[in-house]
């Protein structure tokens, strides 16, 4: 492959990675954690269906937004008024501003392994996050997102690592089970909301 397709099809594929890389975020990852701490394998069926249902709305608003030119929000607007449109940017705004919470709190949890105050590493990532935003061009914001999202190759090299049995890994993945338990149907719920 030559350098200019390379670069071509980065610049394609560059903004989908950046933005499936950010779904990959402080409250899904102590999700799955504690979903594979309390049952092991056994959910990770529920993973891949909403890994699917991921797919098929992503996909769904990606039409909608090239069919119609139009924002989630001008289609609400459109079809259901004024109301429905201000409850749904109050409830965006809410769980965005729940996902930046949990994210500071994992960015605090995550240096305080390596002796690092939450107190220091905080305010130093939010000055870091906004002086990236304020100052950064649309290209080099990119450009530092790519990067950070070649770091979630450690998950891979990760688990080759622990060296799992790759079977009963397949098993878990295609052959559903489902407990009647508390835990197991909130943990389902949990993990359908943070991967959709």
């Amino acid at each position: 492959m030559t350098k200019r397709r390379l670069i071509l099809m980065l610049s394609i594929i560059g903004p989908g990675i950046v933005v499936s890389s950010a779904d990959n975020d402080a409250g899904g990852i102590a999700t799955y954690a504690v979903a594979g701490a309390s049952f092991g394998f056994e959910m990770l069926w529920i993973v891949l269906f909403a890994s699917l249902f991921l797919a098929v709305v992503q996909e769904m608003c990606a039409r909608m937004g090239v069919v119609t030119g139009k924002g989630l929000s001008d289609l609400i607007r459109e079809n259901f008024g004024v109301r429905w449109t201000t409850f749904a940017m109050v409830t965006l705004l809410a769980a965005n501003v729940a996902v930046t919470m949990a994210n500071f709190a994992g960015i605090a949890a995550a240096l305080e392994i390596f002796g690092i105050s939450k107190y220091l590493s905080v305010p130093l990532a939010a000055l870091a996050l906004w002086l990236l935003l304020i100052r950064g061009s649309y290209r080099y914001v990119e450009k530092v997102f790519l990067l950070l999202a070649i770091s979630l190759l450690a998950y891979v090299v990760a688990g080759f690592l622990v060296g799992p049995d790759w079977g009963a890994v397949a098993r878990s993945t295609f052959m559903p089970s489902l407990r009647f338990e508390t835990n197991f149907l909130l943990l389902t719920v949990a993990l359908v909301g943070t991967t959709v």
